[in-house]
């Protein structure tokens, strides 16, 4: 340990850190270490427990000689991702699927495979994509063992909270740990953030423990955010937590395989899904046929609730924007991958599952690469003792405050603000307005007056406040895009806006502490055909006065 003037502080040092244990962090942090970098881990829970990759299921995998057709399945993504995907990023994860898929294999990861041992694959009925299925094997603790094997270091238990600045590159991070009342600070040439999604705390997805901290911590030092206006309509159960495929609840004690009911609505009728992650529930609930039941065939009955995994991103849109296909960011030495990097792989909407496994599996392993490569270029580690005071004294604020708010309740605050339907699925400018007045309100009077009273209550302010920067990246960006497209819905523009919204929203910290917002414009060769009818270039209907049954 040692003293940075009146705080206690532990170095570690490495060449490359990867911050979050999922899928993308444990890939990066393999490839790092095969290409001789050294490396730490860092999770602020368990390395192989947190995050989403516990709960993964599906794996897209392409492959030309399966008979896969590459123009095909690059078309059902763009058509049914409304033409906003990156169409680089998702032809380069489609062609180096089959690879990461047969690393995945080798490491001792199981899929689901036919009687002759291929392996069996399944897909949405909009078009040609499939994916492979986890086993009952899940995947985390296998990747945790792979990531010890390579020789990395795993610091659990270790929220990093800041990164560290030198001459406008990042050279390493502050964390705090959860098991001493010291910090950690982290010496690095590179850093690969893979610290996944975010949400506002919810509690029928899996997502409770991820903050948005990469997503905020890299707006901080400068780095470009895009995908917040597109939110996640994944379906939940409203008698229990966690994780539920559409249409499942449990398994046959039999047969073993996953129960299939339908979703209907309080008068009985069954709510047909459009086909992919879209706003179902959400509509319905808007024109008042709330609440919804998972019904089977014996009568038995659960309840069902839209909008479950609410303040996160559909999976791959949302994140720190790509500088280059390396993963690296436009910060220098600042690495992304998985959840928290905004590749826009899969466009607007989940438009082929299996995406999510997929995307983080390839830039995984591209962000771990790319670190290495840019660290051995670097010859200085570390930031001056000036900076690491600053920041140290900023993380531990909340610690030395006698009174102020709690971060419970002002988590509960932002939550009665963000989670109501008609606030972040069903949207209109004048909800979104008055959501903003309270978010800048927790943003400038509770969140500096935070206190907490441990170490994990430290954490937890520091995941409110960046719950506030998430809620207010999605407010603005969602009040910036004038339309509607894929999961972004706006009541006052109920049409997709060709060709002026054919485009990415960004958003950056602005001056004197502001937030900027502005277009990337798409490619013109990535187009949809504008000569088409509307309904041809776009058959997922939106709706204009109300989600239908018959849609």
């Amino acid at each position: 340990m040692r003293e940075t003037a009146s705080v206690a502080t532990r170095p570690m040092e490495a060449d490359v850190l990867v911050v979050g244990g999922g899928l993308a962090g444990c890939a990066a942090a393999i490839k790092a270490r095969e290409r001789g970098a050294s490396v730490i881990l860092a999770e602020k829970g368990h390395v192989g427990k947190s995050g989403q990759t516990p709960f993964a299921g599906s794996y897209c995998v392409f492959n030309s000689e399966w008979g896969d057709d590459l123009g095909a399945w690059m078309d059902q993504i763009s058509t049914y991702g409304d033409h906003l995907n990156n169409r680089t990023w998702t032809e380069l994860c489609f062609k180096e699927s089959y690879s990461r898929y047969q690393e995945l294999s080798s490491w001792g990861i199981e899929f689901e495979r036919d009687e002759a041992g291929e392996l069996r694959r399944g897909g949405m009925p909009l078009g040609p994509c499939r994916a492979g299925f986890m086993g009952v094997r899940k995947p985390s603790m296998i990747l945790r063992r792979k990531v010890l094997e390579s020789g990395a270091t795993i610091a659990d238990r270790v929220m990093v909270a800041g990164l560290l600045m030198d001459d406008g590159a990042v050279v390493g991070a502050i964390g705090i740990p959860m098991d001493t009342d010291e910090l950690v600070v982290f010496s690095a040439k590179a850093v690969v953030l893979a610290a996944g999604t975010g949400g506002f705390r919810p509690t029928n997805w899996p997502i409770n423990n991820l903050t948005s901290d990469a997503d905020c911590m890299a707006y901080r030092v400068g780095a470009e955010i895009t995908g917040k206006e597109f939110v996640d309509p994944h379906v939940g159960f409203g008698d229990r937590a966690g994780h539920m495929g559409f249409g499942r609840y449990g398994r046959d004690p039999e047969g073993g395989k996953p129960r299939r009911g339908r979703v209907v609505d309080a008068e009985g009728t069954q709510i047909k899904p459009a086909g992919t992650l879209f706003l179902d529930l959400d509509f319905e609930a808007h024109a008042g046929r709330a609440p919804f039941y998972m019904e089977f065939e014996d009568g038995e009955r659960h309840p069902v609730v839209g909008g479950a995994a609410s303040g996160m991103s559909t999976h791959k849109a949302e994140g720190i924007w790509p500088a280059d296909t390396d993963c690296s960011t436009r910060v220098p030495g600042l690495f992304a991958a998985g959840d928290c990097l905004g590749t826009m792989q899969s466009g607007a909407t989940y438009a082929a599952i299996g995406q999510s496994l997929l995307g983080c599996s390839v830039t995984g392993a591209r962000a771990g690469a790319g670190a290495t490569t840019y660290a051995s270029g670097r010859e200085r580690h570390g930031s001056g003792e000036g900076e690491i005071e600053r920041l140290a004294e900023e993380l531990l604020e909340p610690l030395r405050r006698k009174g102020g708010f709690s971060p419970r309740w002002v988590a509960q605050m932002l939550q009665n603000t963000m989670i109501p339907y008609y606030v972040m699925y069903v949207k209109h400018g004048d909800r979104l307005r008055a959501a903003l007045t309270n978010v800048e309100f927790f943003r400038d009077h509770l969140a500096p007056m935070l206190y907490a009273g441990d170490q994990h209550e430290l954490r937890l302010a520091h995941e409110t406040k960046n719950m506030i920067l998430n809620a207010e990246m999605r407010l603005r960006a969602s009040l910036f895009r004038a339309e509607s497209r894929g999961c972004h819905y706006r009541e006052d523009y109920p049409r997709r806006d060709d060709p002026d919204w054919l485009a990415w929203v960004i958003v950056k910290k602005g001056g004197a502490g502001g937030m900027e917002l502005f277009k990337r414009p798409l490619p013109e060769e990535w187009w949809p055909d504008l000569s088409r009818a509307y309904e041809e270039r776009y058959p997922m209907k939106m709706p204009v006065t109300g989600w239908q049954h018959d849609h």
